[in-house]
């Protein structure tokens, strides 16, 4: 009871270490499982780990191969609730480049790193290929962590983020294929049989087909209202497990694929419960992610690491960080719009996540068991490539960013809180000059008239805890209220104002300072003579967005006093001479303005200007 509670406690700890220090949550985690698991041992009275994950005879949590079937059950949980949130609108830019880095990508790294650990290490080519196959991913728990902290071009980040999620059940089920291989392979594993192959075809089939038919059921179910609101979400925990342990029933370890292949599908269909399930699965991954990362390093022992005591080692970490991973981001982005630096930055940011480590246990583990030659360097191996490329790209990715250029020193985006027919014709605006803009509203009729007008638009509440988790928001500078709410307004201010308002963070001014507009402050949006009632009714009868070329400061002075004296029009913007566009109440210094500026208002033409 102590050892399982302490796992728990532990894990948390290094979550909210994580959050304090901005760092991915698997150094802490890993670093935790290491104390409390292999180096316990250099300090206990008796030699033995605090933590004994696995029974050894005398003591430990899990009993015979039963660590396994948690393991890949947590793993399996993992990966749905991060395969929801893939989105096929996100890739329309990069797509090409996220499907070579998942194919052309992956293929470099599993035979150049097998060739690597081949001579460098000495290891036969069975476990040679199934060390490559496990370091192919790169994971989403440690990738977003490290994006989130990063203002980049939202390409850069849609591709990291996208390869983190996508790659994880490709190298999966590449070391799945390498895994069978071994097992059913003649000899010491190293022979290629028709018997192997068949398992893969068998998983595949089964991934895809079970993967379907389970989302497709799960989504009829909700749909006909067959599951509560309040059993939602355990129901969807129990189908993913149901569907997980059927597929693994009906082929050995495609599992994994099947339950991707299920949150893909549901992910993509308009389910009005999603982000409650997305939002429940992300508070069960987290606690899992810490449980297992703790479990799997304390599950190393000393003889393990001692292994890693080689310069051999160290070599192999540099041409896997260094030469595989760039020759593959380079091969995938060939002729993509991304120029040199941003590959060169997508071939630094390259950190394994919790499927290598957690896979690499699972099959590490029980190849030693089976006595399989080599398997003693497995484990070891990829948590040392995890480690390493974690703490490399945590510590290094804000500096290379700035290194190469690809790091956002202006944020130049538009986040905008709330979606009315006002917010819509500004985003355009907006849009067609050339800034990028998302729109956030709470009102899915809304959200929906913005995605007509090819607008980016999302349902959702700004009061969720996680609102943005799932939305790239890495080059956003500008944050505007226009919602109908003033409390709302103010709220998405002082909440997300110091993250996405690097910029400028501005609102609508309330009908109650409209009373008293003098002491207002100078984050009011526009005008301080329109409310949202105002812009809403200007908007609705005048739904036209105009230019005005000026001549001069006194001009500008002029053209702003009558469009703000005028009963429909409200004034919005002033363009220099350069496109760089000034919100009004932001431009102070009337006396820079001079001939090509621009003055852009809302509304009816004023002709006399």
């Amino acid at each position: 009871m102590l050892e399982l509670s302490s796992i728990v406690i532990l894990g948390i700890f290094a979550q909210w270490i994580a959050w304090k220090s901005k760092l991915p949550a698997i150094l802490p985690l890993i670093i935790i499982g290491l104390l409390v698991g292999p180096f316990s041992t250099l300090i206990s009275d008796d030699g033995s780990k605090w933590i004994e994950p696995m029974w050894n005879g005398t003591n430990g949590l899990f009993p015979s191969d039963q660590l396994f079937s948690f393991v890949s059950l947590a793993i399996s949980v993992i990966l749905f609730e991060g395969s929801m949130t893939l989105k096929k609108s996100e890739i329309k830019k990069v797509g090409p480049v996220i499907f070579k880095l998942i194919t052309v990508g992956s293929i470099v790294t599993f035979i150049g790193a097998a060739i690597a650990v081949h001579f460098f290490i000495g290891l036969n080519w069975a476990m040679s290929f199934l060390f490559s196959s496990l370091i192919i991913v790169t994971g989403p728990t440690v990738i977003n962590p490290i994006l989130r902290n990063l203002p980049l071009k939202k390409e850069i980040s849609t591709v990291l983020k996208w390869e983190s999620i996508l790659i994880d059940p490709i190298g999966a089920l590449i070391a799945v294929l390498v895994f069978e291989f071994i097992n059913v392979g003649q000899g010491n594993g190293e022979v290629y049989t028709l018997q192997a192959l068949t398992e893969f075809g068998k998983i595949i089939l089964a991934g895809f087909t079970l993967g379907f038919a389970a989302a497709y059921a799960l989504y009829f179910a909700i749909k006909k209202n067959l599951i509560p609101h309040y059993l939602m979400n355990l129901i969807t925990l129990a189908t993913v497990l149901l569907v997980f342990v059927i597929s693994d029933l009906i082929s050995h370890d495609s599992g994994l694929l099947t339950v991707v292949v299920m949150g893909m599908v549901i992910g993509n269909k308009n389910v009005a419960e999603l982000k409650d399930i997305i939002y429940f699965k992300e508070t069960i991954s987290i606690l899992l992610i810490s449980m297992l990362f703790i479990l799997l390093a304390a599950n190393i022992n000393i003889a393990d690491l001692q292994l890693l005591l080689n310069i051999k080692i160290l070599l192999l970490f540099f041409v896997i960080v260094f030469l595989i991973r760039p020759i593959g981001v380079f091969l995938s982005a060939n002729k993509s719009e991304l120029n040199f630096r941003e590959k060169v930055f997508i071939s630094w940011v390259g950190p394994r996540g919790i499927v290598a480590a957690g896979i690499a246990s699972l099959f590490g583990l029980k190849l030693v068991l089976a006595g399989k030659e080599g398997a003693e360097y497995i484990t070891p191996l990829v948590f040392m490539v995890v480690l390493g490329t974690v703490l490399l790209n945590a510590t290094t990715a804000r500096m290379v960013s700035k290194f190469l250029g690809v790091f956002l020193k202006h944020s130049s985006g538009v986040l905008m809180i709330g979606a009315s027919e006002a917010s819509r014709l500004i985003a355009l605006y907006l849009q067609e000059q050339g800034r990028r803009v998302v729109l956030i509203d709470s009102n899915p009729i809304l959200v929906n008239k913005a995605k007509e007008l090819q607008l980016e638009a999302f349902e959702d509440n700004i009061y969720s805890d996680d609102l943005f988790e799932n939305i790239e928001l890495n080059d956003i500078g500008y944050l505007l209220a226009l919602s109908g709410s003033n409390e709302v307004n103010k709220f998405a201010i002082d909440k997300f104002g110091a993250n996405f308002g690097e910029s400028g963070t501005f609102r609508l001014i309330s009908p109650d300072e409209l009373k008293d507009p003098k002491g207002v402050t100078s984050e009011v949006l526009f005008s301080k003579t329109d409310d949202f009632i105002n812009l809403s009714e200007v908007a609705r009868d005048y739904p036209t967005i105009n230019e005005l070329h000026l001549k001069s400061a006194e001009h500008y002075n002029n053209v702003l006093e009558k469009v703000n004296q005028a009963k429909y029009s409200i004034p919005l913007f002033i363009k220099d001479n350069f496109g760089v566009i000034h919100i009004i109440t932001s431009f102070k210094d009337a006396s820079k303005v001079q001939k090509g500026y621009k003055f852009i208002y809302l509304g009816k033409e004023i002709t006399d200007l």
